[in-house]
């Protein structure tokens, strides 16, 4: 096997690690109304991000990651850790990043946001991890949910104490959000739920003739 059919068997093996991984163990989960995303990519995320290709794979149980990036920087902003994506919600990232967190940040703090800290991406779980609740976004790997941003100077703006804070911190976070909304199938975040109070969630549902998109 050469260097690269390793490096890929290696994270093949970590994805079904981690979706069958101890700890708080993923509650069961229903298929019924959920529709795996399109197979398509727009761009390829290695034209925007430091990514690398993931073999697709899928699970006996609907868990599987088609058109898939393990992505480590998008846009020169680092994802710690990196994220497996599908190529589709890498683009919608890209765009939400250069576009509306990139210009808020600078418009707030005289500075660029040099880092993200992610919380979740592919994960092989029900919906809030509530059992017989429908599968997870995650479970494609159409999800993302971040906890917190690193600003040029080291400051970290977390989403858990600085939402509902006061000042530059409470307007940055509130902007962002509400920008994301539109450009995601979903934007969850504090005030949503409790499971929603330490993050911003933005998947990339696929949205059927009729049905908009949903921030809360």
């Amino acid at each position: 096997m050469n260097k690269l059919g390793a490096t890929r068997f290696a994270v093949v093996a970590l994805l079904f690690l981690a979706s069958c991984s101890s700890g708080r163990r993923s509650a069961e989960f229903t298929l019924d109304g959920v529709t795996a995303p399109p197979r398509v990519c727009a761009l390829n995320p290695q034209d925007f991000a430091q990514a690398e290709r993931v073999p697709d794979f899928h699970l006996d149980n609907g868990c599987g990651v088609a058109n898939g990036y393990k992505i480590y920087t998008i846009n020169d902003v680092g994802l710690n850790p990196s994220a497996l994506i599908t190529c589709d919600l890498a683009d919608s990232v890209s765009t939400w990043l250069s576009t509306m967190v990139q210009p808020a940040a600078q418009a707030t703090y005289g500075q660029r946001v040099v880092a993200i800290k992610v919380l979740a991406s592919y994960s092989c779980r029900s919906r809030d991890n509530i059992n017989g609740a429908k599968l997870s976004e995650h479970g494609f790997g159409n999800a993302i949910d971040i906890g917190s941003f690193i600003l040029e100077d080291g400051r970290e703006v977390n989403v858990l104490h600085d939402y509902y804070g006061n000042g530059p911190d409470q307007k940055f976070l509130h902007s962002i959000r509400a920008q994301a909304c539109g450009l995601f199938s979903t934007v969850l975040g504090p005030g949503s739920d409790a499971d929603h109070s330490n993050h911003f969630h933005l998947d990339k549902m696929f949205l059927r003739p009729g049905r908009g998109t949903y921030c809360r």
